[in-house]
């Protein structure tokens, strides 16, 4: 299906549509045989054969799956009303499987959930029926970004970003981000991989995501939390993140250029293919009020890789899922054959990244002097003057009662105007 959907995108025709992952089992969570169903409605399927698919999935990736009878028609209706016509109908069974409890919900739930990052046109619906039992989730996007790839396919990015603004902000709110696509770098496949058939013409293309976007208000600190980096195959279905090659790369990055403090591997979900996550460790922020309004807004920072594969002998569906099965049976020793050229651009698709945020803390660091100059004078002037009633004037300005006060309103009152100055532009970003 992702090869029609690539295909569609390079003659320039819509993708939009639906996607429909049933899942049932006849005996709740005990059972031993698990039911599926993949529904795809819409343009983006347009032109997939169902038989010929499931002949590919039984050779080449499931030898325990068997045909089973669709679903009652009653299930799919509503996606039917939704999306028009089935383009694609697959149902199968697999055999001994493991007990179908909520963490395979779980997983899968998280599976189409990191599908849906980078395949936003797609309307992804989840359903689990055990036994009586029956849970429904849409996995709906509010905002999207559609970014060009070059000479590659564009993709549609989910972008929403469920953080909040912070109270003070009274102008507009950007509630997405934006991606930005990086370089792209040649890898060499090892000879492990190419003793196994895998040839061709081998990439990695990088793109970053960096939520929440506070472009409009220059002023406003931040600090970035969490680093998540995302892979994903040729035909954009994410795979899981090698984790020996990830878990040393804080090591080889040079944090400091990147002007942040130590970088360490939080976790790793492998079963989800949902990425290596990174923590990033902050220094001490430094704010004489220590107000909850005064801290930091936090950040994180996507990090995908899209591999590109070219071969241009392979031409059947069942080659293309073979080379792909390749590439991720083989990513750890692809990945470790290229690591000094993958940790260099690592380096520099951060820093491009962070550029923005790096030159906020500079500013800020003007800002907190020539604020620091603007207090000490103004208290000076205040507490000098021999005027009692030009001081009682400003005491009562600011609804003080003496200059101690006085100073702790004024530099709430600098703060205010500064850190949370409003660029009222149409865009929040122009890249």
């Amino acid at each position: 299906m992702m090869q029609t959907s690539r295909q569609r995108k390079q003659q320039g025709l819509k993708t939009t549509g639906g996607l429909l992952v049933l899942l049932w089992t006849e005996n709740g969570f005990s059972a031993q045989k698990l039911n599926c169903t993949v529904a795809a409605a819409g343009l983006w399927c347009a032109g997939a054969d169902s038989q010929a698919l499931y002949a590919d999935l039984r050779t080449t990736l499931f030898t325990c799956i068997r045909a089973c009878a669709d679903p009652d028609p009653e299930e799919l209706s509503a996606f039917t009303d939704l999306y028009g016509s089935l383009g694609l109908l697959l149902t199968f069974q697999v055999a001994n499987t493991e007990d179908c409890t909520p963490k395979l919900q779980a997983h899968v739930e998280e599976f189409l959930q990191t599908f849906g990052l980078s395949n936003a046109e797609i309307k992804i619906h989840l359903k689990f029926k055990w036994g009586q039992q029956t849970l429904e989730r849409d996995l709906r996007v509010k905002r999207k970004s559609r970014v060009a790839m070059g000479d590659q396919p564009p993709l549609t990015f989910d972008v929403t970003c469920s953080a909040q603004p912070p109270w003070a902000v009274k102008e507009r709110w950007c509630h997405g981000g934006h991606p930005v696509r990086g370089g792209r770098l040649a890898l060499s496949i090892p000879p492990p991989a190419m003793d196994q058939g895998m040839f061709g013409d081998l990439r990695v293309q990088f793109v970053t995501l960096l939520r929440p976007c506070v472009l409009q208000y220059p002023n406003l600190p931040t600090e970035l939390t969490h680093i998540q980096v995302l892979v994903y195959s040729p035909s954009n279905v994410p795979v899981p993140a090698p984790f020996h090659f990830f878990s040393s790369l804080p090591a080889a990055l040079d944090c400091q250029q990147l002007g942040l403090g130590r970088i360490h591997c939080s976790s790793y979900k492998d079963l989800v293919h949902s990425g290596v996550v990174f923590t990033v460790e902050q220094e001490h922020w430094d704010d004489p009020v220590h107000e909850s309004a005064h801290v930091p807004v936090q950040q994180s920072l996507q990090l995908f890789l899209f591999l590109q594969h070219d071969d241009p002998f392979i031409s059947e569906v069942t080659d293309f899922i073979a080379a792909e099965m390749l590439i991720e049976h083989h990513l750890e020793d692809i990945l470790s054959n290229n690591r000094q050229a993958i940790t260099a651009a690592v380096q520099t698709e951060l820093c491009n990244c962070l550029k923005a945020q790096n030159r906020r803390k500079k500013r800020q660091e003007t800002l907190k002097s020539a604020a620091a100059v603007i207090l000490s004078s103004t208290i000076s002037i205040v507490s000098s003057s021999s005027n009692t009633d030009f001081r009682n004037t400003c005491l009562n300005s600011m609804k003080v009662c003496d200059t101690h006060e006085l100073s702790a309103s004024l530099r709430e009152s600098l703060w205010r105007t500064t850190a949370w100055k409003f660029l009222p532009k149409d865009r929040c970003y122009s890249a």
